[in-house]
């Protein structure tokens, strides 16, 4: 799995970020999409690369900007008992 985040410009509230989410969802074939205003920034789980171009058509279309692309493996992080099962 891939995880992708994006650093985007113009969100400023909860509106905003199901506005980004929508339309990654409705153009993507996503796990997982969370935006955050505060942060700046959208995070993408999926197990396809995504195109760069396609995303930054995507998100133009929605009034915002986006500003850059990270993409890195994914792993899923252990939860806060994990210690105990071995």
């Amino acid at each position: 799995m891939q995880q992708i985040t994006l650093k985007i410009d113009g969100m400023m509230c909860g509106m905003c970020e199901s506005h980004i989410n929508e339309s990654i969802r409705n153009n993507f074939s996503v796990n997982k999409v969370i935006s955050s205003h505060t942060k700046g920034e959208t995070v993408i789980l999926t197990e396809n690369d995504l195109d760069e171009a396609k995303l930054k058509e995507t998100i133009d279309k929605t009034g915002y900007k986006l500003l850059s692309v990270s993409k890195a493996p994914y792993e899923k992080k252990k939860g806060f008992f994990s210690f105990l099962k071995k």
